[in-house]
């Protein structure tokens, strides 16, 4: 049976989005008290408008344009939808197809994929309502190697990034046809207690949730007892399996019907290359709030990244100061790892790139002291080691990156923009 919109219930018209779009806006809008309303084809969408008269219109576009700028025509032309304001969602869009929107008075065109709190913060300000959304700082990064589904979480657990995880799995899922995927749960940066009990069990339901995920193919991997103690507690995660070091997570997970793979080559593979399509889908997984600043005041600010590159070598150093400068980026040079250490204690970095064999301490050293930091700062190894335990290595402590020298300036850039997605947006 259908819910009806209550006498003061906002309304809110979902048209054409894909399914997981579809379902996620649906329960989102719905524990915030908004009625939803779907339709699929602009000619039904329509329909659906003028009999209803929404306070709000939410379209997903993903091929024709022209189907998009049909709806819009007849919406103009009808005086009583008029003026209902539209949301759209979309591909990025050349400027003088986001000017022939402008007539119809848009009120937002996002580009997918979409970061979260931004969108609903448009929702709000149509609706003239404040939805609630978790702030606790955290980052949760997902991507896959082959059918291996590794999902990363740090600083801490926010329950809407938790909720968007469920979509971004399936989404995954199903685009890589994915018919026995396997999960690499990394949570080495958490140390959690008690009172996150609720949080770690609405990860590992989320986790589990897709039907092709079988518990006995989710490794966690974490340092913290709370959460070996709270899993090994509850039979209904029975199955899911703590470890302590990765190399023996992916040894346990890696696929034994190719004699050719091991748990090093796995690994590699996700660090030497990078998967695009895990980046795209509906929603973004990182917050423009991450950041701490929105996208324009950035902008106003004049704000650069500020990049740390610890590395022994000269050549090296004004190679990658060069490469960065390119992008606007701010370099700070350190020939050894303990000069860098000591500049973190008063100085904020977006990136540092780490060599790993230097005089004094060495750059698996400092990712070690860099895990252990309240406040991480991503790190990019760029080494001449191309031994795969190094790689293993270097993951197990953090790095969310492994280049092994010498590269292209543009691979380099590349990894970086990849791994500051959230700062250059």
């Amino acid at each position: 049976m259908e819910l009806r919109k209550g006498p003061q219930q906002k309304e809110v018209l979902i048209i054409d989005a894909s399914p997981l779009f579809r379902e996620f806006l649906k329960e989102k809008l719905s524990l915030e008290n908004v009625h939803v309303e779907t339709a699929a084809g602009k000619r039904d969408a329509f329909t659906k408008l003028i009999n209803i008269l929404p306070d709000l219109v939410i379209i997903d576009v993903e091929e024709s344009f022209a189907d998009l700028m049909d709806f819009l025509q007849k919406k103009y032309n009808d005086p009583n939808a008029k003026r209902i304001p539209i949301i759209i969602s979309g591909p990025e869009l050349e400027k003088s197809k986001l000017a022939m929107l402008v007539q119809f008075g848009i009120v937002k065109y996002f580009h997918k994929p979409i970061k979260f709190d931004i969108f609903f913060e448009a929702i709000g300000k149509i609706l003239r309502a404040n939805f609630s959304l978790d702030s606790t700082p955290c980052v949760l990064e997902i991507h896959h190697s082959g059918n291996v589904i590794f999902i990363e979480i740090a600083q801490g657990l926010n329950r809407e990034k938790i909720a968007l995880l469920k979509y971004k799995i399936t989404e995954m899922i199903d685009s890589n046809n994915m018919q026995n995927p396997k999960v690499v749960l990394m949570m080495t940066n958490l140390s959690l207690s008690f009172v996150d009990g609720i949080n770690v069990e609405l990860l590992l339901d989320t986790v589990t949730s897709n039907d092709k995920i079988q518990k006995r193919n989710v490794k966690v991997l974490s340092l913290d007892e709370f959460v070996k103690d709270l899993i090994d507690g509850h039979p209904e995660y029975a199955g899911i399996k703590v470890i302590k070091n990765l190399a023996d997570a992916l040894n346990t997970i890696v696929d034994n019907t190719n004699q050719n793979s091991s748990a090093a080559d796995v690994i590699a593979d996700t660090l030497l290359s990078s998967d695009d399509e895990d980046r795209t889908g509906s929603v973004e997984m990182r917050f423009l709030s991450d950041s701490g600043q929105t996208a324009e005041s950035a902008k106003n600010e004049g704000v650069l990244l500020k990049i740390a590159i610890v590395d022994d070598d000269e050549v090296i150093r004004k190679l990658l100061e060069q490469t960065f400068s390119s992008i606007g980026a701010e370099s700070i040079i350190f020939e050894t790892g303990e000069k860098f250490l000591q500049a973190i204690e008063t100085e904020d970095f977006d990136l540092a790139v780490v060599d790993i064999f230097m005089p004094g301490l060495s750059g698996f050293d400092v990712l070690t002291k860099l895990i252990n930091r309240s406040k991480p700062i991503p790190s990019i190894v760029y080494s001449q080691a191309t031994q795969k335990e190094y790689v293993i290595n270097a993951l197990s402590l953090g790095a969310k990156g492994y280049l092994v020298k010498p590269q292209k300036p543009e691979v380099i850039i590349h990894k970086a923009l990849e791994v500051l997605h959230d700062k250059l947006q």
